[in-house]
């Protein structure tokens, strides 16, 4: 009886830490692992935490329970979806980051395959989240936007300065004709 009790408090636990997860998280995705080697497993697992996320693996019953705590659309949790081997990656802070290195991985090992994802609260099924995973990134975004805006602003001074050299060419002739 003792051994079931401390079977059932660690299940208690597992989904508890899992919920929690979920409810701190900015996204969400459930990933198909059936054919991840343990080391791809554990490079993946370095990648992800580079770009602050993390990648877990419940048994199906525990993730449904703890998605359900965390309030993760319905649409999230069905049985299609949590059906076979599933790995649940979180992303702590940028929502996209961890979805970007997950998309390169799957890219170029043909290893894992997207379920479905909820990013940000809103539900994402297997095309759409590889569609976000095609994105650029945050930095490259605003490197994007820096170089849209700074662009028409270095054409203006370009102008300007070609104007004032203008300027100046004529006032130095016109001055040179003064004094000649």
């Amino acid at each position: 009886m003792k051994h079931s009790k401390q079977i059932k408090d660690t299940k208690l636990n597992e989904v508890s830490a899992l919920s929690e997860a979920l409810k701190n998280a900015s996204s969400v995705m459930f990933v198909d692992y059936t054919t991840l080697t343990m080391k791809e497993g554990q490079a993946l697992k370095k990648k992800l935490k580079e770009g602050n996320g993390k990648m877990l693996v419940a048994k199906n019953t525990l993730i449904k329970i703890a998605a359900k705590n965390a309030n993760l659309p319905e649409e999230a949790f069905s049985d299609t979806i949590l059906s076979g081997q599933t790995a649940v990656v979180v992303a702590e802070k940028d929502p996209v980051a961890p979805i970007q290195i997950l998309g390169k991985f799957m890219a170029d090992t043909e290893k894992t395959k997207w379920k479905a994802a909820v990013v940000e609260g809103i539900f994402q099924d297997a095309a759409g989240i590889g569609r976000i995973s095609k994105l650029p990134g945050k930095d490259q975004l605003i490197a994007q936007v820096v170089g849209g805006i700074s662009s028409p602003l270095y054409g203006l001074m370009s102008t300007l300065n070609g104007n004032i050299q203008k300027l100046v060419y004529v006032l130095h002739a016109r001055q040179k004709s003064m004094n000649a």
